[in-house]
């Protein structure tokens, strides 16, 4: 008897042991995942996009170790609804934020001296209580989540900032206005201001009159102390040293390249050199943000200087060993800027197409909305591959829930990217993608494969437009052919009524909308 207790403790001596093993062995660890948006930078704005000018070697090498997406596009061509959507998931029919919206009704929130005073007049209209990100669904799951950058969606005091949306760590711009300087009095770590050490020079001051603008030492006061994506990224870094050991998402928001014009003068010295002798851009007199002496040199040298940054992330990366599993979004938030300086023309920025005013940056051209896009993630995705699918910001959410298994538990309109991303052939696609925009006149485009219809004018006093185009064989949208097709704008009518909701905000209605697309 004794035995046969003596046998029955070591087998079940035995099994505990293995258990205890089993429930020890590692388990893969979901990946981290990095959104790097970029603010304004044009469809060809780097290398591997076209640009001929601008130098990005490290974005370059990044997106060659990766898949490239010729065919993605922003949620919307301006700030804070393309951010929206992309954090929730919605496209413009259904979204709460459909344009800019600076929450006007405060009072003089322009003001950037009243700003400093009192930060009640900080920020945009907020998202509604409740609001569930990407961010949020990453953090139920065990993610550390930060945002580094722009944030453009509430304001403080309220209940919509980074930390109550789902951010565990938020350093940068809370106001979308405040980021039109690059060198502010403050930025804001979490909930809390953290004042700089840079004079009151407001955006958008104008050149001193009588001064000689060909006198490099007349643009001083545009160069402050502390420069802000500096900042940034050392909390940047500072956030992926802290979490390496587990699973993070980060969202690198940076405000590069969008005007005004300021870069490290290292940089602009490199690119005087390289374009020569250029007229200075003024501000003043109708031009807004600061003015610059060597504009198109200055311009290049924000985004080298991002590109930098994105070569030291990588490195940091691969330094911490946990490059390999970090899957790295790089994207834009629209079309490249016509304002402040910046030189769309110049640059090509969005070639094949129009980047300049009425088609980049504000419109929903190709030029405003199509985005230079391409995911990386060692062991996953296959180097140096391209696809063509048609995709746009609203995707990330399904995708991310894709990956790292997380429901999600309100209505959206995107479709995971996975199965494209591992190469698979069972890749869902989109009927159709939607943009209903309320600014620069009213506008709306409905992409359904090939066709793409678009209206302009829809709210302003101009006569509204009625354009379709055949992308396949007319990409620059040249040669509208609605007349040819009125069986693709009734279709496109149709999706419009299913998909349009009212805007709760009266800023984003579009009263000619009340009756469907094709209403006069």
């Amino acid at each position: 008897m004794r035995n046969l207790f003596l046998g029955l403790f070591i087998a079940l001596s035995f099994l505990s042991c293995n258990e205890e093993k089993k429930s020890e062995a590692p388990t893969e660890q979901k990946p981290n995942i990095i959104y790097i948006l970029a603010d304004d930078l044009g469809y060809a704005e780097i290398g591997v996009f076209g640009q001929e000018k601008i130098e990005t070697p490290h974005i370059d090498a990044l997106a060659k170790q990766g898949m490239i997406f010729t065919q993605h596009y922003s949620s919307a061509p301006v700030c804070a609804p393309a951010r929206y959507m992309f954090l929730t998931g919605k496209h413009s029919g259904k979204a709460f934020i459909r344009g800019n919206d600076e929450w006007n009704e405060r009072g003089d929130v322009w003001n950037y001296k009243a700003m400093a005073k009192d930060s009640t007049l900080e920020g945009q209209r907020p998202v509604p209580q409740g609001t569930k990100t990407i961010a949020s669904y990453l953090k139920d799951v065990g993610y550390k989540t930060a945002l580094v950058g722009k944030w453009g969606l509430g304001a403080p005091h309220t209940h919509s900032i980074p930390n109550e949306m789902g951010f565990d760590f938020f350093y940068g711009f809370n106001c979308q206005r405040q980021a039109h300087t690059y060198y502010p009095l403050h930025l804001y770590k979490n909930r809390n201001r953290v004042h700089l050490a840079n004079d009151t020079v407001a955006p958008s001051s104008p050149f001193p009159k009588g001064l000689d603008p060909m006198n490099l030492e007349n643009y001083k006061d545009y160069t402050l102390t502390d420069y802000a994506p500096d900042l940034m990224f050392q909390e940047l870094t500072g956030f992926i040293a802290q979490n390496k050991d587990h699973p993070f998402f980060l969202y690198w928001a940076t405000p590069i390249p969008h005007v005004a014009l300021q870069a490290p003068q290292r940089w602009v010295d490199y690119y005087i050199e390289k374009f020569g002798e250029e007229e200075p851009y003024l501000s003043g007199n109708g031009n807004g943000y600061f003015s610059h002496r060597t504009p198109h040199a200055a311009y290049a040298a924000m985004v080298s200087y991002f590109d930098e940054n994105v070569g030291k992330l990588v490195q940091q990366l691969k330094d911490e060993n946990i490059y390999e599993n970090t899957l790295i979004v790089f994207t834009s938030d629209n079309g490249p800027s016509y304002a402040g300086g910046a030189d769309p023309q110049f640059f090509d920025s969005a070639k094949p197409f129009k980047g300049g005013y009425g088609r980049g940056k504000g419109f929903v051209y190709e030029g405003g909305i199509r985005v230079p896009t391409f995911f990386t993630w060692l062991g996953k995705i296959n180097p140096g591959t391209t696809s063509d699918h048609v995709s746009a910001h609203y995707d990330m959410l399904a995708t991310f829930a894709d990956i790292t298994d997380f429901e999600i538990k309100h209505e959206t309109n995107g479709i995971s990217l996975l199965p494209t991303l591992l190469g698979q052939q069972n890749q869902e696609q989109h009927n159709f993608l939607y943009w209903e925009f309320p600014e620069y006149g009213g506008q709306i485009a409905i992409r359904m494969g090939k066709w793409k219809v678009v209206r302009q004018h829809i709210k302003d006093d101009m006569p509204p437009t009625l354009e379709l185009y055949d992308l396949n064989v007319d990409a620059l949208e040249q040669h509208n052919i609605a007349s040819k097709h009125p069986e693709i704008l009734q279709k496109a009518d149709s999706i419009f009524k299913i998909e349009h909701t009212m805007p709760t905000t009266v800023r984003f209605q579009i009263p000619l909308l009340v009756n469907g697309l094709l209403s006069q």
